[in-house]
């Protein structure tokens, strides 16, 4: 054997021994799938947190439209009906009990927009994202049933929601831009 022979033998034996060794292919593997797995868990996290802030707003919602609904209909064109006010005190109640920030609107909400039978509240303060709060309250939603339209209270209630997603979302390829609100809405059949 020649010594050029052995040493491309010697070289490749070497090679191959190195090629073989994978006590680097773990590293290499974390930092590939490391992105991915945080990126799964952030969004586990933060899907769940959109998913308990709606049944907490639906919860507010339904018990807004629930006191409304049992107050009288008397004061209807008032300026601002009792029933309306005590929907959205009923409300932000909730909202404080449940820990979520209601964006400046109580103790006492500033003065609604009304349109028709519908008086829309809105707040975008104390640190709230994007767009606030808003929490319309409509005392003639009808609804028909079997044939006869029932005239209730319909609570609907946006709030703005914060995606932690869309700040991890970038380490992946493509944007991720879910519902920027969460939107709910409650109805209670007037009792008056």
């Amino acid at each position: 054997m020649t010594l050029a022979a052995g040493l491309r033998t010697g070289l490749l034996a070497s090679l191959k021994r190195r090629w073989t060794n994978d006590c680097g292919s773990q590293i290499v593997e974390l930092a590939l799938s490391l992105p991915l797995l945080v990126f799964f868990v952030v969004g586990i996290f933060d899907f769940s947190g959109a998913l308990t802030l709606k049944q907490k707003l639906t919860n507010a919602a339904r018990e807004g439209a629930r006191v409304s609904a049992a107050d009288p209909a008397s004061d209807m064109y008032a300026t601002v009906p009792v029933s309306v006010s005590d929907a959205v005190q009923v409300v932000d109640n909730y909202l404080y009990s449940e820990k979520i920030n209601d964006c400046g609107l109580g103790p006492i909400p500033a003065a609604p927009t009304q349109t028709n039978l519908t008086w829309t509240y809105t707040a975008t303060g104390s640190g709230c994202p994007g767009t606030g709060i808003s929490i319309a309250i409509n005392r003639g939603c009808s609804t028909q049933e079997n044939g006869v339209y029932l005239i209730g209270t319909c609570v609907k209630i946006t709030y703005a929601y914060k995606w932690q997603f869309n700040s991890v979302s970038g380490l992946m390829p493509g944007k991720f831009l879910g519902p920027a609100t969460v939107i709910t809405t409650a109805e209670a059949f007037n009792e008056n």
